[in-house]
């Protein structure tokens, strides 16, 4: 499966990572100059959970941090702290 979330689609992105030889000028230099662009990946914080969808129904999902965060999931109960039938006491 991809490394995509769920609920805000957020999924690896492309950059580059740039290798700077100089001084900088409020330093006092001539400024810097670039001597390599590497390509790289952005990598979001994909967390595999559980949460209940729109049915109610408690699924695994993928899920960012930034979305868990903010709310945007609903996690089941860890345990269920109340009884619906009668208890023979």
């Amino acid at each position: 499966m991809p490394r995509v979330c769920d609920y805000t689609g957020k999924k690896t992105s492309t950059g580059f990572q740039y290798t700077l030889r100089g001084r900088k000028k409020y330093l006092g230099g001539v400024g810097t100059k670039v001597t390599g662009k590497t390509k790289r990946t952005f990598k979001p914080n994909i967390q595999t959970i559980r949460a209940v969808d729109e049915n109610g129904v408690v699924r695994r999902v993928k899920a960012s941090t930034r979305a868990i965060r903010n709310g945007l999931i609903t996690k089941p109960l860890s345990r269920k702290l109340s009884y619906t039938d009668k208890q023979d006491g």
